[in-house]
C-alpha cells in the first residue's frame, strides 16, 4: 500500500498541472494524507475508519476553494488515482486467479468509492463558499450600520470597512427602508452593488448613485406585495438622514407601493411626530365626537374636501360625488358643532392637518395611537 500511494502520487503530479510542483506544506501533506487515507479506508471492514476519514475529503474541498480554484483539479486527481490503483489491483487479480466477474465487481467498487470521495470534496467546497459567503455579508451589514451611525464615521473609516466588504465607498447614497424579510430579496434585484440589513422591525437597503431606482424599487414592491419607502439620494455623511426619511415614508405606504420621501414631504411631517398628531386630531375634532361613527365619518369627508377646495361647494359635491344641497346641509351642522371657529385660520390649518392625518389608512393610524 505505501508503494501504490507514492505511485499514486507521482501520477497525480505527472498528469494534473495544477499539482505539478513540490507538494510542500499543509497542501502536500493533504495530498499524502488523502491518499493514503483512501487507501485505507477502501480496504478496511465496513464501518472501520468512517467517522473521521469524510473529514479529510471535505478539508480537501474547502482548500481548493481558499486557494481560488475549481473542483476541476482535484476531481481530475481522483480520476488519476482511481485508474492507477485499478491498473494495480487488477494486475495482482489476474496473477492470483481471481474470477473476471469478481474483478468487474472490484472495478465498480473503487469508481464509485471515488465518486463518494469527489462527494465529501464537493461539500466541503460548498462549505466554504458559504462560510465566506456569511462572512462577507455580517461585513457589509456592519458597513450599512456605520453608514448609519450618527455622528457619522470618518471617510477612512468607511473606506477601510468598505475594502473589508469588498464594497467601493461611493460619494452618494440613497436609503430604502422595507419590511425585514424582504430586504435580501429585494437588494438583488437592484442595479448597482446594494448593501442590506434587517433586524426585527425594520429591512435597510442602501444604493450607492442609484440611477433607475424608482421604476426598479416599483417593480419589486409589485412582485413581492411590499410597501416600500426611499428616502434622498444624500452625501455619505448623511445617509442617517436619508434612512430616516425613508422609515417615515414606508409608513405611508400600502403593500405593493413605493413612496418616495422627497415626493410626500407633508406626509413625513405627519409620520414624524404621532403622538403629536394623535392630540392635535383629538382637539381639532373633539366637536364630533358625539356623532355616531356613520356620521363623523361623512362630516370629516365634507370638511376635509371644504378646506381643501376653499369652501366652493361645487367642488366638494363633486369630489364627495353628492348634490351640493347635501353638501349645504353637512355644512350647517359642521358650523352648529364648531360655532364660529371655521372662520379662524389657525383653526382651519389645525383643522386639515388633522383631517388629512385622520383619513390615512386604518393601520397606519392604529400604528399612531
Amino acid at each position: 500500500m505505501p508503494e501504490l500511494a507514492q505511485e499514486i502520487v507521482r501520477a497525480i503530479q505527472r498528469e494534473v498541472p495544477e499539482y505539478a510542483g513540490p507538494l510542500q506544506g499543509d497542501f502536500g501533506r493533504g495530498i499524502l494524507t488523502g491518499v493514503e487515507q483512501a487507501l485505507r479506508r477502501f480496504l478496511a471492514a465496513e464501518g472501520e475508519g468512517e467517522m473521521d476519514s469524510g473529514r479529510i475529503y471535505r478539508a480537501l474541498g474547502r482548500g481548493e476553494y481558499r486557494a481560488g480554484r475549481s473542483l476541476d483539479a482535484l476531481q481530475a486527481a481522483y480520476r488519476v488515482g482511481a485508474r492507477v490503483a485499478w491498473r494495480r489491483v487488477s494486475r495482482l487479480s489476474a496473477d492470483a486467479g481471481v474470477p473476471v466477474a469478481a474483478q468487474h465487481e472490484l472495478a465498480e467498487a473503487i469508481f464509485a468509492y471515488i465518486d463518494q470521495l469527489a462527494a465529501e470534496s464537493v461539500e466541503g467546497y460548498a462549505d466554504a463558499q458559504a462560510a465566506e459567503a456569511g462572512s462577507l455579508q455580517r461585513r457589509r451589514e456592519e458597513l450599512l450600520m456605520l453608514l448609519l451611525a450618527q455622528p457619522a464615521a470618518a471617510t477612512p473609516v468607511l473606506e477601510e470597512a468598505g475594502t473589508r466588504a469588498g464594497w467601493r465607498v461611493p460619494r452618494r447614497l440613497a436609503m430604502i427602508a422595507l419590511p425585514p424579510d424582504a430586504a435580501a430579496r429585494v437588494a438583488r434585484r437592484l442595479s448597482g452593488d446594494a448593501l442590506h440589513a434587517a433586524d426585527e422591525n425594520h429591512g435597510y437597503i442602501g444604493v450607492p448613485e442609484p440611477s433607475g431606482l424608482v421604476a426598479e424599487l416599483a417593480a419589486a414592491a409589485r412582485r413581492y406585495r411590499l410597501p416600500v419607502g426611499l428616502g434622498p439620494t444624500l452625501p455619505l455623511a448623511e445617509a442617517a438622514r436619508s434612512w430616516r426619511w425613508a422609515e417615515l415614508a414606508v409608513r405611508s405606504a400600502h403593500a405593493g407601493s413605493v413612496v418616495e420621501a422627497e415626493a410626500r414631504l407633508s406626509d413625513l411631517l405627519l409620520e414624524a411626530s404621532p403622538d403629536i398628531v394623535a392630540a392635535l386630531r383629538d382637539r381639532a375634532l373633539r366637536p364630533l365626537r358625539a356623532e355616531t361613527a356613520s356620521s363623523r365619518a361623512r362630516l370629516e369627508a365634507t370638511l376635509l374636501a371644504w378646506l381643501r377646495h376653499r369652501g366652493a361647494q361645487t367642488a366638494v359635491a363633486s369630489e364627495l360625488r353628492v348634490h351640493p344641497q347635501t353638501v349645504r346641509y353637512r355644512m350647517n351642522r359642521l358650523r352648529e358643532l364648531f360655532d364660529n371657529e371655521l372662520e379662524e385660520p389657525e383653526t382651519r390649518f389645525a383643522l386639515e392637518l388633522a383631517l388629512r392625518a385622520e383619513a390615512r389608512t386604518p393601520t397606519q393610524r392604529r400604528r399612531d395611537r
